[in-house]
């Protein structure tokens, strides 16, 4: 039986994240075993003797994870697939915890939750912050990253140099960020957000002339809001860092080995790719931006 912790109320969100970044962490460490008792070896001991895995994530990335406004704001998607299989490959309760995207990297750098999964590219930074486990997702038509902008608008960009003193948004911690930081040039601004849904809203408002996008993700987003369009030219994007893959915090190698196994599994067998197909279309039929 899954046990997901579920926004209520989406007007409370941010509140609740605030809340969990700065109250939750303690916890969870491998040491918060109560008094007496002897302290567990590593973080993956800890979590069988709590018997609960506790799973940051940012629910505005569909297929992999997003609201289910149909079962009372459930978070569902491919990557809440992998984050129960994991759970039950260790016998005990997933307890997932939504969190803008910032604060999922920062809470699983500083250890306040066991895992990051949130559709988590590899990135130079993120490896030296944490530990990342095996790519689990490769999508075989890799459409990579671009720009959304009005579509109006969209004949008057014919490639990045053609954004000079233009407003760009894009999502704060993510690898569009350093596509842009790395990849254009003379911009009036970057405007850094907590997620694709705020980039892409930034444009529909006219507050940003372009949004940084994952073009599968994007896609998404366009099929359900008229009026946006996404650029045919693309970044550049290294294959090294292909691959959606887990965060776990620096030096638990027990946790990410039992984390490389779960993954090795659903690779083999398909079931993730099963799991991010099932999710594509249920979140296609809800419309979800």
């Amino acid at each position: 039986m899954k046990s997901n912790i579920v926004t209520k109320a989406l007007s409370a969100f941010l509140v609740c994240c605030t809340l969990l970044a700065s109250l939750s962490g303690c916890a969870s460490s491998p040491s918060s075993s109560s008094e007496g008792s002897s302290q567990p070896a590593n973080r993956l001991e800890a979590i069988k003797e709590r018997g609960y895995l506790e799973v940051a994530t940012e629910p505005y990335f569909a297929p992999n994870e997003f609201i289910d406004s149909t079962k009372d704001g459930e978070i569902v998607g491919s990557d809440i697939e992998l984050a129960q299989r994991i759970a039950d490959s260790l016998g005990v309760e997933l307890r997932i915890i939504p969190l803008e995207f910032t604060a999922v990297l920062s809470s699983v750098t500083e250890g306040k939750y066991d895992l990051a999964i949130s559709s988590l590219a590899y990135m130079p930074s993120r490896a030296e912050a944490m530990d990342l486990s095996k790519g689990y997702y490769v999508n075989p038509e890799q459409k990579g990253y671009g720009l959304l902008v009005p579509a109006d608008q969209a004949d008057n960009y014919e490639s990045f140099e053609d954004f000079a003193g233009k407003t760009i948004a894009c999502q704060s911690g993510s690898l569009q960020e350093m596509f842009v930081t790395e990849q254009m040039s003379d911009l009036k601004e970057v405007v850094r957000v907590s997620s694709s849904t705020d980039a892409y809203l930034m444009v529909s408002e006219g507050k940003a002339d372009a949004a940084a996008c994952s073009i599968a993700s994007a896609e998404l987003y366009t099929g359900a809001n008229p009026g946006l369009a996404i650029l045919d030219f693309k970044f550049y994007f290294d294959p090294q860092y292909d691959g959606t893959r887990v965060g776990v915090p620096k030096g638990e190698t027990e946790l990410l080995e039992a984390v490389n196994k779960v993954i090795d599994e659903v690779v083999e067998s398909g079931e993730y790719d099963q799991w991010h197909a099932q999710y594509t279309e249920y979140a296609k039929s809800l419309g979800i931006q």
